[in-house]
């Protein structure tokens, strides 16, 4: 089955025609500065090689992953390369695509869509363990306590993700990690002058901080004074 949308394919394909108008206005450029050179024309900057031409535009294609569109010449001693329209058609009609196969008869094409997507969210889960929670490596020895460091983060996930999944749901630009980031600045001091008693007193909480902790459902730290010039 094939999903189709045509707003990304549109995208997809206006971004393609930017990148590739963007490479070949830099192979002319160089081409001509090349030219130049063999007519003995000196221009600014330091002289260009049709080698270092060549490498420099074949590694700025592979960047922009159009090396079967925009074929550079390697085997050839001057700096050349060529459009295949061909390739260039069929990136075009498979912009917006996605093609999904599958064994399972008793789903519709939407929820094998669906579950295709949800792939997504497992794998971005997997870099958040591997990153944002460092599962690994594991120093523990005992089985009980590789364990009990696995039960941690599997449980660290999924606050993440329930975290995650508040902040979409409360059109909040931000970010699991950032929104963090940002409440981790809140801290609770405890000073104490001489023989009087000490005072405890929160940082002010500002109006971003106050938004995370409302998009995540928390009610907001408290005290019972709060140091203002915190």
């Amino acid at each position: 089955m094939v999903a189709h949308d045509p707003l990304r394919a549109l995208e997809q394909t206006q971004e393609r025609k930017k990148t590739i108008q963007a490479l070949i206005d830099q192979g002319e450029q160089w081409a001509g500065k090349l030219g130049d050179q063999d007519y003995g024309v000196k221009s600014r900057g330091r002289k260009l090689s049709d080698s270092g031409a060549k490498a420099r535009f074949y590694h700025a294609v592979c960047e922009a992953h159009l090396s079967k569109i925009i074929q550079v010449d390697l085997k050839s001693d001057l700096f050349a390369y060529d459009m295949n329209e061909q390739a260039w058609a069929l990136a075009e009609r498979m912009d917006g695509k996605l093609l999904l196969v599958t064994n399972t008869q008793d789903l519709s094409p939407s929820e094998v869509v669906s579950r295709y997507k949800s792939l997504a969210d497992i794998e971005r889960g997997f870099r958040v363990l591997k990153s944002e929670l460092e599962i690994g490596p594991v120093y523990h020895r005992l089985p009980e306590r590789i364990r009990a460091h696995a039960m941690i983060c599997f449980l660290a996930l999924i606050l993440h993700r329930v975290i995650r999944l508040r902040l979409r749901a409360a059109n909040s630009p931000l970010s699991p990690e950032r929104a963090l980031e940002v409440v981790r600045r809140i801290q609770k001091h405890r000073i104490k002058l001489n023989d009087v008693a000490p005072v405890s007193g929160l940082s002010s909480i500002t109006e971003e901080q106050a938004k995370i902790y409302q998009a995540l459902k928390i009610q907001k730290p408290s005290a019972r004074e709060q140091n203002l010039l915190l």
